[in-house]
């Protein structure tokens, strides 16, 4: 008889999860079982050490073209536009899919950026291959000029916008939290937005106006379930806004699409994409569109990144970008490890290109459409994350939305409360950062940056709040060189 008709007739005794946890408990030997093998995220939700596979499970984490890869994106910050020109030609030519053009005064931007000016556009994209590629713009303070100008420059060109992948990328929440400063009031916003916006739709330009971009509470401190409560929030009040002018849901929910960011935690990360999905699934059924697919952009993210031993940030973002591919982003893009010392160089570029060529043409890491589907362990935390999600977004409409919210500083209180308690873990040895807090390097070893003075970008304000400026870890624990 064969093996495999052996093992068909065999019985086995079911073993259950009590049973499974009186030998686990007999194994530790009379350490508390909550204390050695239970642990919590930073939103309290509770991590057991096993859990049962869920059958049949819904594939959340399904990119919006499961047939087609995520596109591998390359931010262009440099606030020289001929050298971010070059080094544009130079990720096309090596392997990028797409552009992430960052200008000064982006909450994203760190310091740097393309100046923000029509000029700067037409320069930093010189000869760039324009068709079936992917072009995004990080939200800053002109996000609304920069669309006519990238629109009136794709024209020039003479670029189907058709085939292009775009993300104009505006987000007046992100812009108010990171700047603390809105150009106009809440009010003024609301009542000219969806006019401003309302010709594009009737073009029919394909890709995404709006944005619900999380990434830069992230960046401050924010948990995982703050930072998706707040994405949909501000997607709800694009929603509502539009609802209010009197124009169809349906032609604006098409634009709107999310930025989330990515770090070492791997299955927090691969989760909280996953719940983004449900979650806008949610809205949309609860505000009667039609189900449609999301447009879903993960950055690795800076709050992880460390000054000392700078190496060991190559391992986080290809963690990162490996939860971001399996958790279904759309398109990724990866900082490179040398941010935290400066503008960084050909050299750290190329590891963060690499880094996804690797994923992509040789793990072959997005092969699969929803690798984490029915697996017990992600799918019990992405619901929990929707769970606290969407109690953080409730929290957002009870205090007026969420620009009302930031305006009052009541979220700001939230994400910085936040970001004090996982400090304090770090600082009480609970948490580790190799090569930082773990494992330190007896001696730094010299990083090569490019030269660039970091800027500011201050704006007459007709409302204000207070910032929320990006804060690493290590910054914050004060570790630094």
């Amino acid at each position: 008889m064969k093996v495999g008709d052996l093992l068909k007739q065999a019985s086995f005794s079911e073993f259950g999860m009590e049973r499974w946890r009186a030998l686990a408990e007999k194994a530790l030997g009379g350490a508390a079982f909550e204390e050695a093998l239970v642990s919590r995220t930073d939103d309290g939700i509770r991590i057991e050490p096993l859990a049962l596979r869920v059958r049949d499970a819904a594939l959340r984490g399904a990119r919006a073209r499961p047939e087609a890869p995520w596109a591998a994106l390359q931010r262009i910050d440099d606030p020289d536009p001929q050298r971010a020109n070059r080094q544009a030609l130079e990720e096309m030519n090596q392997g990028a899919s797409g552009l992430a053009l960052v200008f000064e005064g982006a909450p994203n931007a760190f310091g740097f950026g393309l100046p923000a000016r029509p000029e700067a556009v037409a320069i930093a994209l010189h000869n760039v291959p324009l068709n079936q590629v992917s072009l995004r713009l990080d939200v800053h303070p002109a996000s609304r000029a920069s669309v006519d100008w990238l629109f009136a420059y794709l024209i020039k060109r003479r670029a189907d916008p058709a085939r292009l992948g775009l993300s104009f990328g505006i987000d007046p929440a992100a812009i108010f939290a990171g700047t603390g400063r809105l150009k106009m009031s809440i009010e003024a916003l609301k009542a000219s937005m969806p006019q401003s916006l309302a010709h594009f739709f009737g073009l029919g330009l394909p890709g995404i106006l709006l944005e619900g971009d999380g990434r830069v509470f992230h960046n401050a401190g924010a948990t995982e379930a703050q930072e998706l409560g707040v994405a949909i929030a501000s997607a709800v009040w694009y929603l509502r806004m539009f609802e209010e002018a009197r124009q169809p849901l349906v032609y604006a929910a098409p634009h709107i699409g999310f930025s989330l960011a990515v770090d070492q935690d791997q299955f927090a990360s691969i989760a909280k994409l996953r719940a983004l999905r449900t979650l806008w699934a949610r809205v949309a059924e609860a505000c009667s569109i039609p189900p449609a697919s999301v447009s879903l952009h993960a950055e690795t993210s800076y709050r992880m990144m460390t000054r000392m031993d700078p190496e060991t940030n190559i391992l986080r973002n290809t963690i990162a970008a490996f939860a971001a591919v399996v958790g279904g982003a759309d398109s990724i893009a990866i900082l490179p490890h040398t941010i935290a010392h400066g503008l960084p160089d050909a050299f750290a570029r190329r590891i963060a290109r690499n880094t996804q060529t690797i994923l992509a043409s040789e793990s072959h890491v997005g092969f699969v459409a929803d690798p984490a589907a029915g697996s017990g362990a992600v799918e019990t935390l992405t619901d929990a994350l929707c769970e606290a999600a969407w109690e953080e977004f409730r929290t957002i409409e009870k205090e007026g939305g969420i620009l009302y919210s930031l305006q009052q500083g009541k979220l700001q209180s939230r994400i910085v409360a936040a970001r004090e308690r996982r400090t304090a873990s770090y600082r009480d040895g609970e948490r580790h950062i190799v090569g930082t807090t773990l494992h330190p390097l007896a001696a730094e070893r010299d990083l090569a940056t490019l030269v660039a003075a970091r800027r500011t970008v201050e704006e007459d304000a007709a409302v204000s709040c207070e910032p929320l400026r990006p804060v690493r870890v290590d910054e914050a624990i004060g570790r630094l060189q």
